[in-house]
C-alpha cells in the first residue's frame, strides 16, 4: 500500500530538475543533429547523468525520511528499508 508521497514537498523542485534534464537531453540531439565534436557530446551525456543521479539521490532522501518514519511498525519498516535497499542497489548498478 502506498500512501503520499515522500517527495510531496520537493514536487516542484524536482519538476524543474526534470525540465531542465530533459532540456538537455533535447540539446545532446540537437549536438547530434549538428554533428558536433564526439568529447562534447560525451561531456553534456555526464552532465545530463549526474543530473539525473542527483534527482534520484533526492528522491531517495525523501523516502527514507517519509516512508521509513511514518512506517506502521516494524515489519512495515523491514519491508520500507529493503525496497530502499533494493533501490540503492539498481542506482549503484547502473
Amino acid at each position: 500500500m502506498h500512501t503520499e508521497p515522500g517527495y510531496i514537498t520537493e514536487k516542484l523542485a524536482l519538476q524543474t530538475r526534470l525540465r531542465r534534464i530533459e532540456g538537455q537531453v533535447r540539446g545532446l540531439q540537437r549536438l547530434v543533429d549538428e554533428d558536433t565534436y564526439c568529447i562534447d557530446i560525451l561531456t553534456q551525456i555526464s552532465a545530463s547523468t549526474k543530473a539525473l543521479e542527483s534527482v534520484a539521490l533526492l528522491l531517495l532522501d525523501q523516502h527514507l525520511q517519509h516512508c521509513l518514519t511514518n512506517a506502521g511498525g516494524p515489519e512495515d519498516s523491514r519491508l520500507k528499508l529493503t525496497e530502499a535497499s533494493k533501490a540503492i542497489a539498481r542506482l549503484v548498478r547502473s
